[in-house]
């Protein structure tokens, strides 16, 4: 990239960016050409058949069939090789790799949610792995968003009602800034995220112990966060109402008597154990229906929850 492509486009992050330039460039370096050789012909045209006196009769010429050819046809295979240079790009943009990480995108007043495939969730924060394709399904709850990534030269309308896709492999490592490129609301121009690139051990590391975020969150609104996005709430209340399973409102400390017959003291031990092994014990009153979470929440996520609960007086 030289000077002048690099006063023009910001720094190229992925490998789509790459055809997006090629072309691009080629037509404002078209565009360059023919505004000074239609304007070389035009100044010409003005000295070579100027009226030079009052007796100058213009002759009449009704048309030149070789112009005409070369006017038309030219232009044409410009404009039609323009189009193929584009459509081939446009299906290598559209078309993810089989191996490419699926991520979920949820666009919403006036923020992004990331979802992982192994359950992680993040707000404003998208962790991608370095020269790896990454595939991203997006739907909005509300309105119409967009999806705008301009050092990777992507940008895709998030619709509600409906999916929408892209993808792209980063081959720059950092941070890269998203933008919401569709007018939202008041909130708009805030509606930014950012996608870390990292490193396949960084990236390893942030699906083991999370973000920056989640390793300084307080451990009881980590539990929180847990237990409202990872569907505890579906079947545990936190206000003492009876659901498909216990309410964990003050049952800390508390002894559960089990299918088994056996009492069961809710401490750190028990609430692991129902996490990680929910058929383990039973509680009395109550179906066997809790999935196992195992791979699906962190070490610090399971300590943030058994907080939680402890915190529920």
């Amino acid at each position: 990239m030289n000077w002048f492509e690099r006063f023009l486009l910001p720094n190229a992050a992925a490998t789509h960016a790459s055809d997006v330039d090629g072309l691009f460039m080629f037509i404002i370096y078209l565009t360059i050409f023919f505004f000074f050789f239609n304007a070389g012909l035009t100044f010409y045209a003005a000295r070579r058949w100027r009226r030079r006196s009052a007796n100058d009769v213009t002759p009449h010429v009704t048309h030149n069939t070789k112009l005409e050819l070369i006017w038309s046809i030219i232009p044409l295979l410009v404009v039609m090789m323009i189009f193929f240079w584009g459509f081939k790009g446009y299906i290598k943009a559209a078309v993810a790799p089989n191996d490419a990480t699926e991520i979920v995108v949820t666009a919403k007043k006036w923020v992004w949610q990331f979802e992982y495939p192994d359950g992680t969730r993040t707000l404003n924060d998208l962790h991608v792995p370095l020269n790896k394709p990454v595939k991203l399904v997006m739907h909005s709850e509300d309105v119409i968003h967009s999806f705008f990534v301009p050092s990777f030269r992507l940008k895709r309308d998030v619709i509600p009602g409906r999916y929408t896709q892209l993808w792209f492999t980063a081959t720059e490592p950092g941070i890269q800034q998203v933008f919401c490129a569709e007018y939202c609301g008041k909130g708009h121009s805030d509606m930014l995220a950012t996608i870390h690139v990292d490193t396949e051990e960084q990236y390893e590391t942030f699906l083991r112990e999370g973000d920056e975020q989640v390793r300084q969150m307080p451990l009881v609104e980590l539990g929180r966060q847990v237990y409202e996005n990872k569907g505890c709430a579906t079947c545990h209340s936190i206000d003492g109402t009876r659901g498909q399973g216990p309410s964990w409102k003050g049952i800390y400390g508390q002894v559960h008597m089990g299918t088994d017959g056996k009492g069961h003291l809710v401490d750190e031990n028990y609430i692991r154990e129902s996490i990680l092994y929910p058929q383990a014990v039973i509680v009395q009153g109550y179906e066997p229906i809790m999935p196992t979470f195992q791979g699906l929440l962190r070490e610090r996520e399971i300590l943030g929850v058994i907080e939680y609960i402890r915190s529920l007086k």
